[in-house]
């Protein structure tokens, strides 16, 4: 099926008389027959269910179609973008491991990799994603376990040169983890470029509406465990915490890491999304491939527009000619980026401050990627725990405001940003 498709059929497939919606499995627990029957479930013999902290139908069935859009082999929802990631990473490095990451990747996440996971003993090299091929080799260590990267940097907007650092991962017999969340599978599949797991804030576009916290991790089932076996022992050796399972060998390269992740990580932190969220989440999922186009559309032209005002100092934008990023953008999402703008004006952050105040089509949130248009200033906000360097770093400079533009008719959202601009003294 195309993407399009998939938006409204993947996942779930009613049967005579049943529910046309996917339907929310309310439940804590589910009952059996025997002991027998639950035990098998418990040394993952057989499919089922037995408590939502691990797994729930609905659940399941919305990270069925996401992992169909994005061509893996399996998924899972988690509670947020934020436990995607860190189930991510932390399925397959531990204390005394280390990963390679871009530094521009979102405030968040790098504050996630960078102090918190520090504290847990995993080390991070960030590298600059414009890096030198040599200095991209020289960030790798023995101890290296994965490559992380975002598609379109939130909120840097650079696009991630995904074929390149899969091939120098590969090289090292270690994944590239990808967070896809700004392009979504229908401007970007990350796993056909190389990416071998593609992570989500489902929070954002896929949702689409402001409504529900949610994240997504789907294996592209292609990656090797057992050939770099000594590298990834949580997968390739016995799992003493379930019974001997070893999971490259029993699930393969289609669910080992899913299955590991599920059943460890999922079951140790407890960090699943509500079945009512996924039920959302997948109200949201049917309009995404409609809702994109308008969203590149509506960013296209807003970008053009303040390009070209006088008040404005820069736009980055990976649609727009001349953009540093635009070739790299038309590799890898020909069809469009995101909605997602990232601009400064002449006046530096005092202008930013006065600019903002006077709009009101466009609202000060700390939210992006949804059908509202949405703005924020990143080095007082979400990326506020970082110091001048790091933002200067990951690229985003203290004037920098990010514009997340909706599907409202771009017409008053350019209105808006207009008469918001001519306030400015």
């Amino acid at each position: 099926m195309e993407r399009e498709t998939m938006c409204i059929q993947a996942g779930y497939t009613p049967q005579n008389g049943e529910s046309r919606m996917i339907p929310i499995i309310q439940s804590t627990t589910f009952k059996y027959d025997t002991s027998e029957d639950m035990g098998k479930l418990f040394d993952l013999e057989a499919e089922g269910y037995f408590y939502t902290r691990l797994q729930n139908p609905t659940n399941d069935m919305v990270a069925a179609k996401i992992c169909a859009l994005e061509g893996g082999t399996a998924g899972m929802l988690t509670s947020s973008g934020q436990a995607a990631n860190f189930f991510s990473v932390f399925n397959i490095a531990t204390c005394g491991d280390h990963v390679v990451c871009a530094s521009t990747i979102y405030g968040g996440t790098f504050n996630l990799f960078n102090v918190t996971m520090r504290k847990m003993g995993i080390d991070f090299t960030f590298v600059d994603p414009d890096c030198s091929d040599e200095e991209l080799k020289n960030a790798f260590k023995p101890n290296t376990k994965a490559v992380f990267g975002e598609t379109i940097a939130n909120p840097a907007l650079v696009v991630f040169d995904i074929e390149r650092f899969a091939n120098a991962a590969h090289a090292h017999g270690v994944p590239l983890i990808v967070d896809n969340t700004f392009a979504t599978p229908i401007n970007c599949r990350p796993i056909e470029w190389g990416a071998d797991i593609v992570t989500h804030s489902t929070t954002k576009y896929m949702d689409g509406h402001d409504a529900t916290v949610g994240g997504a991790i789907i294996d592209g089932g292609k990656f090797d465990w057992m050939a770099h076996a000594d590298k990834f022992p949580g997968l390739t050796t016995p799992d003493d915490s379930y019974h001997g399972i070893t999971y490259a060998e029993k699930f393969g390269l289609g669910g080992a890491f899913i299955t590991k992740c599920t059943a460890q990580l999922m079951r140790d932190f407890g960090s699943i999304q509500a079945p009512m969220n996924a039920y959302f989440l997948n109200l949201g999922l049917e309009s995404l491939a409609v809702r994109m186009p308008r969203h590149c559309e509506n960013a296209q032209k807003v970008a053009e527009f303040l390009q070209g005002h006088e008040k404005v100092a820069w736009v980055t934008y990976p649609g727009l000619p001349g953009d540093k990023y635009y070739e790299r953008a038309k590799k890898y999402m020909p069809n469009g980026t995101c909605g997602v703008i990232s601009f400064g004006l002449k006046g530096g952050r005092a202008a930013a401050e006065a600019f903002m105040k006077k709009l009101k089509v466009a609202m000060i949130a700390t939210h992006v990627a949804d059908a509202h248009t949405c703005i924020l200033h990143p080095a007082n906000s979400t990326h506020r725990q970082l110091t001048d360097e790091e933002l200067i770093a990951g690229g985003v400079g203290p004037d920098l405001i990010r514009l997340s533009v909706g599907i409202e008719n771009v017409k008053d959202i350019i209105a808006d940003l207009e008469q918001a601009l001519a306030s400015i003294q």
